[in-house]
């Protein structure tokens, strides 16, 4: 059930990872070597604990117990995740990256949504909800002067859902790796197989997969700054509905796209780099979005850096999206994640280095809200979730 819950969550987690790391490069500063394609030389391991928690539904918006049986519980996921990597070179041009990571999830999720006293209100799934998840994926590169390419492979599993995914990337660097081009396809199969509990689910077995592909440039503006700009775009197609929510149905086809733009400042007097992005994202459910995150890397000593960031997202609501059954159209869902809102994170995360050791320590918070948002909607979901999340890493590398 996990995988329909979690996505947005997770899908906000990973982009505040990638964009933590990119910026890495700009510390102490920027030349020609920074962009030059090399495999690690010594092998590397590493492990990430993170514990994700959601604050509890307001008890004003959420129906209490009824006939049905269902918890009148209000509180929400928690959410505990293990990850580990092991990177390994492989001869003078090749590394192969083999990622792990657990999930252990429990607590309730927003089942529907109904009026009552002119007020909409959530009914619950009840918090009974526990649940295991493992991904893995292997990762092989080759690396050349003028570039490097790589193949992945990856596979999900949760008790009622299995991904399978296969994508491949690649960066070309030209004007004298001033410039840097990059592209990736990506394709993933899924199968979904719903369990049956006090929620009722319609479907038995269904499938989904999705296409994507990415093109980008990066551009080297002196020796401490870059510009950075992608396009993505995604089609999904099958089983797109969520089997736990009420009365949901959604569109058997998504197309996506997505346009970033980025820069990296290395500021020499503050011994710091600036990183800023943004993001546009539309679909053909009626969606347009803007992110714009900002990070402050701060070295305070030779092996001490503090990293203060804070991210902005704003959304408009899909095409079908109403707190309220539309019995008479073709499509509709009431889930918040597809509903008119804004959030906002802010965060802070320490690294320390000592000797072949490399310790991590972050925590966010993220508050969502349909008045943070720049689009206008008579329907606020009283599903939106505010969570907090921490994360403890450690990395070794064997020299």
């Amino acid at each position: 059930m996990s995988k329909y819950k979690i996505d947005a969550s997770k899908g906000k987690k990973s982009a505040a990872l990638l964009a933590l790391s990119s910026a890495a490069m700009l510390l102490p500063a920027l030349s020609n070597n920074a962009l030059a394609d090399a495999p690690p030389e010594n092998i590397e391991l590493a492990y990430r604990y993170s514990n994700y928690q959601e604050e509890a539904t307001d008890a004003a918006k959420t129906f209490g117990p009824n006939s049905s049986g269902l918890s009148s519980s209000v509180d929400r996921y928690n959410i505990e995740i293990n990850q580990f990597r092991l990177l390994l070179p492989v001869g003078d041009k090749y590394s192969l990256a083999v990622d792990l990571q657990t999930e252990a999830l429990s607590g309730a999720s927003p089942w529907f949504t109904g009026s009552a006293d002119g007020k909409t209100k959530l009914v619950m799934s009840g918090a009974s909800i526990k649940e295991d998840r493992e991904d893995i994926a292997a990762n092989f590169r080759f690396y050349a002067s003028e570039g490097n390419a790589g193949i992945s492979l990856s596979r999900s599993n949760e008790n009622d859902y299995v991904s399978n995914a296969f994508s491949l990337d690649g960066s070309y660097n030209i004007n004298e790796k001033h410039t840097t081009l990059s592209a990736g396809l990506s394709f993933s199969d899924d199968t979904i197989e719903p369990t049956q509990g006090l929620i009722p689910v319609e479907i038995i077995k269904e499938s989904k997969n999705s296409t994507s592909l990415f093109v980008g440039v990066g551009q080297v503006i002196n020796k401490n700054a870059i510009l950075q700009a992608g396009l993505s775009y995604t089609r999904l197609s099958g089983y797109l509905t969520d089997p736990y929510k009420y009365r949901d149905q959604r569109p058997g086809d998504r197309q996506q796209w997505a346009w970033s733009l980025g820069y990296r400042q290395y500021i020499s007097s503050a011994d710091a780099a600036l990183q800023a992005d943004y993001r546009f994202y539309n679909d053909d459910w009626g969606i347009n979005s803007h992110t714009l995150s900002l990070a402050w890397y701060q070295n305070v000593k030779e092996y001490l850096k503090i990293i203060p960031y804070a991210r902005y997202y704003t959304q408009q609501e899909a095409d079908f999206f109403s707190n309220n059954a539309r019995l008479n159209d073709a499509y509709f869902a009431d889930d918040f994640r597809l509903s008119t809102y804004g959030a906002f994170t802010t965060g802070l995360r320490v690294e320390a280095d000592y000797k072949s050791w490399t310790f991590i320590v972050s925590g966010e918070f993220y508050d969502s809200d349909s008045r943070y948002g720049i689009s206008n909607s008579n329907e606020e979901s009283p599903g939106l979730v505010s969570y907090g999340r921490y994360t403890f890493g450690v990395n070794y590398t064997f020299k």
